[in-house]
């Protein structure tokens, strides 16, 4: 029997969770307590009814999410807010939130994986958040719809559907830029430009990114914010299954997006 506090301190060391900083809804770290003792665990990449449902199934007492909790701030616990909190404490199941301490860990991130995942070997870091990059960068020599090709692949495995922007057939990426999740806007493509990048993996952004892109002419393949970030949290149930023997299962639930 694996106790809730043990492994939460695997984690938050593990993740470095004390020094990442983050957006203040993400609240890293244990988000609801249990009795203490973990059997089973499920990992998800959001906090929804699904992946409660997914636990009470798997009799897991702790869901391992990438988007927790509290994206949208403080708000009254009525209709399925209720529900859920309410499903948690009946089965005594805890909740813990990795954002972007996932994201950037060196070997369990978001975006070391899917560099991984598109053969792309990185040399440096991409998307500076408070002086810190969240995503990774790296030279190439690969031709960009056989990038795209594999993007492709990549996400519709997850519910999701790539969005590139234009490019011209015999297009080469040489230098490139990956941030997972929502990782395309205005600040990280003026960061691609000035540092000569040519071509963004990210997982959505706001449509004017796509002509800032192109004035600028960056190729961005949008692989799906939900599929981007489904590696990470599988690689953090793993990690936890290996150290203490608790047996982890993923809960897909695509959003689509």
């Amino acid at each position: 029997m694996t106790r809730l506090d043990a492994v939460a301190a695997f984690a938050d060391e593990l993740l470095d969770v004390a020094n990442i900083p983050d957006y203040p809804g993400a609240m890293n770290g244990v988000q609801v307590a249990n009795r203490g003792d973990i059997e089973r665990i499920v990992t998800a990449v959001d906090f929804s009814s699904a992946a409660i449902d997914g636990a009470i199934q798997a009799k897991a007492r702790l869901i391992l999410v990438h988007h927790g909790m509290f994206w949208g701030g403080a708000q009254t616990i009525v209709g399925p807010r209720y529900d859920r909190t309410r499903a948690l404490i009946e089965h005594d199941i805890a909740v813990y939130s990795a954002h972007l301490p996932l994201d950037v860990h060196p070997q369990l991130g978001n975006n070391a994986l899917m560099a991984r995942v598109l053969s792309l070997e990185p040399s440096g870091g991409f998307a500076s958040f408070q002086g810190r990059s969240i995503g990774l960068s790296g030279d190439a020599e690969m031709p960009t719809r056989l990038l795209a090709d594999r993007a492709a692949e990549f996400s519709r495995s997850f519910g999701g559907t790539l969005i590139a922007t234009p490019f011209e057939n015999g297009r080469v990426t040489r230098k490139w830029g990956i941030c997972t999740g929502a990782g395309a806007d205005s600040s990280t493509l003026r960061e691609a430009a000035s540092r000569g990048l040519d071509t963004l993996i990210v997982g959505e952004g706001p449509h004017h990114t796509a002509v800032e892109a192109r004035e600028h002419g960056i190729v961005v393949l949008y692989a799906g914010h939900y599929a981007t970030e489904t590696l990470g949290i599988r690689a953090l149930g793993d990690a936890i299954a290996a150290r203490f023997g608790t047996p982890s299962t993923f809960v897909d639930a695509p959003t689509g997006l």
